[in-house]
């Protein structure tokens, strides 16, 4: 008898969401599904590990646990509890389906991607699945399964991809790259009845840069865009401007060497580098 994939479920918006619970039903066809989210709304967590408290581990039923912690506390706790969640290792890690987009820079901010990134750090295949706000969800998850199933069936599957859906319940799917998802950035500032400031980060606005082939592009087309997201976040093309600083460096601490005492350029020193 044949084993069926196992396929471990999380998100950054709680094991109560609806998106998760229409997600795993959509993901049962394919396999087994083991649920392992955050108990509380998560949202731009990012890719935080809890490491200077203990977390703690709830059994909803069978298959659905939650964690105190962030989503990639939740994968992450999953693929090394012992088997305390997961039977086996999973086929497939898959996070969403998130209330709200991962588009452009989001990725650096959002649970729901960090998530599918700390199974794929560890190996497993993974999806990071968002909507808009106005997205048909169960038609969401029903393309989504079908991605799964391509992913599962393939003898080498992308390590990571990031996938979101606009409004509607039907979209053409496109290869896309990260756009530009431009926030109003600032601060708001309010004091409490004792007077004593807070703060709430952001302001409301949203603008998409154009970028030919990219997620934002796709979105706001009304298409899915499927990005590829890599591990590595070394950028070979900045590195002859880091040796040059280096080199400067070296100029610098031969020269405060022999002056006794480290310091800034001069003006003489910074013109004669230019």
């Amino acid at each position: 008898m044949v084993e069926r994939p196992l396929i471990l479920l999380s998100n950054d918006d709680g094991y109560r969401a609806r998106g998760l619970a229409v997600l795993r039903q959509a993901l049962l066809a394919l396999g087994d599904v083991v649920v392992c989210a955050p108990e509380a709304e998560q949202s731009a967590s990012s890719h935080g590990l809890t490491l200077h408290r203990p977390l703690r581990l709830h059994a909803h039923e069978p298959g659905v646990f939650s964690v105190d912690g962030t989503p990639a506390d939740c994968v992450y706790l999953a693929l090394f509890s012992e088997g305390r969640i997961l039977s086996r290792r999973p086929s497939l890690v898959v996070s969403g389906l998130n209330h709200g987009l991962n588009l452009g820079d989001d990725v650096h901010y959002s649970g729901t991607v960090a998530a599918a990134r700390e199974g794929a750090l560890r190996g497993v295949a993974a999806m990071a699945l968002s909507a808009s706000p106005t997205t048909d969800l169960d038609a969401a998850a029903r393309v989504a399964a079908a991605l799964a199933h391509a992913v599962l069936d393939s003898e080498a599957p992308p390590r990571l991809i990031n996938v979101n859906f606009p409004p509607g319940d039907a979209w053409p799917l496109r290869v896309t790259r990260p756009g530009r998802r431009i926030y109003a950035d600032g601060v708001v500032v309010r004091k409490d009845p004792r007077g004593r400031e807070y703060f709430w980060l952001g302001m409301p606005g949203i603008t998409h840069e154009p970028l030919e082939g990219s997620d934002t592009e796709a979105f706001d087309a009304g298409i899915v865009g499927v990005t590829p997201l890599g591990m590595q976040q070394y950028a070979p093309a900045e590195q002859s401007q880091v040796a040059a600083l280096l080199e400067q460096v070296a100029r610098l601490v031969q020269t405060r060497g022999r002056e006794g005492a480290p310091g800034a350029p001069s003006p003489q020193e910074r013109h004669a580098d230019s």
